[in-house]
């Protein structure tokens, strides 16, 4: 009951804070729009709780939350103006900024990598090793190669001693069919997916096996919204903090609040999603960067070839953008 209690207190002082450095002007709430990084689903529970519980309103902004069409909309989006906020992966965070696209990351989403490797025979895969002369499946985005090569080299294995196949998104379907040994897959989707069929997989997640403990998924702006209405993303930021702190604190009712967003998604699936992402602490701590952490992330991009320099970790997630949540706690 007192983290339930602590977590509300610091998502009301955060809506505080962000209101009291630049609250809603008087009249119609300011309009902004966020783009996903994906469909909707447990991960995002967070954002839709604040829609439907009023958190956005009660901050002087309405939020409009949309889908991506691609996985390249976003960063482009956020650039020409015609988005304000989207949801990146940390990854695509830092190419973008090797692009010389001023985004930053203003909030973390979830605090911990979601990319894992799951083997589909958990009985003859019990640690890395056991992959030798396997079949892995990869989705062809470098970041996929990077997880497998942390996961191969920690534990043990030469990441050369594994067959490497490009299977697109399609890690569920060709681990259940048989046609790759393991894949790297999202352990909170995926690998909550293979689970409910009935598949013994095993596991390896990546910052278990060599990759830092860093923020997954981010939400992300435009420098130039950044530096012309701090108000605006110190709202927001307020706002999406309050939705995860309730996601915590009560995950039937932000459940509630995804579902009713989206009554086509699967409650039994994305109840399912939900409670690995709770039980992993993925949320934990709400909405507060931890510098060290994304030093550790930004060496580990580059020394498996994600980005080809260390990006500047204080530009990319600015001290100004997140003090009035470090502030709340």
């Amino acid at each position: 009951m007192k983290r339930v209690v602590a977590l509300l207190a610091a998502a009301t002082c955060t809506a505080a804070l962000a209101a009291c450095g630049g609250g809603a002007e008087p009249g119609a709430p300011k309009r902004a729009t966020l783009v996903l990084d994906f469909q909707p689903n447990a991960v995002h529970a967070g954002i839709y709780a604040a829609v439907r519980e009023g958190y956005y309103q009660d901050a002087g902004v309405d939020l409009q939350v949309r889908e991506p069409s691609a996985s390249t909309d976003a960063p482009k989006l956020l650039i020409a103006g015609r988005a304000q906020f989207a949801i990146l992966d940390i990854h695509d965070l830092g190419l973008a900024r090797e692009r010389h696209l001023k985004l930053v990351g203003v909030m973390p989403i979830v605090q911990r990598p979601l990319a894992a490797v799951i083997a589909a025979d958990r009985a003859e895969v019990r640690r890395p090793s056991d992959l030798a002369g396997a079949t892995v499946g990869v989705t062809g985005l470098p970041s996929d190669d990077a997880v497998l090569d942390s996961v191969l080299q920690a534990g043990g294995l030469d990441p050369a001693g594994v067959r490497r196949v490009t299977i697109g998104f399609q890690a569920v379907s060709s681990l259940a069919a048989g046609k790759v040994d393991a894949a790297t897959a999202f352990w909170n989707a995926e690998g909550v997916t293979l689970q409910r069929q009935g598949i013994p997989i095993r596991e390896f997640r990546v910052d278990d096996y060599g990759a830092p403990r860093y923020p997954e998924l981010v939400l992300a702006t435009g420098g130039r919204l950044l530096s012309q209405q701090p108000s605006l993303v110190r709202r927001v930021v307020g706002a999406t903090a309050r939705g995860y702190a309730l996601a915590v604190s009560d995950p039937s009712r932000a459940l509630d609040d995804l579902l009713a967003a989206d009554p086509a998604l699967d409650r039994d699936e994305e109840a399912a999603e939900l409670r690995a992402l709770e039980g992993a602490n993925a949320f934990e701590p709400v909405a507060r960067f931890n510098r060290a952490a994304l030093a550790a992330w930004a060496r580990w991009d580059v020394r498996h070839g994600i980005l080809e320099r260390r990006p500047d970790v204080r530009s990319a997630f600015p001290i100004q953008a997140s003090s009035s949540v470090s502030a709340a706690r």
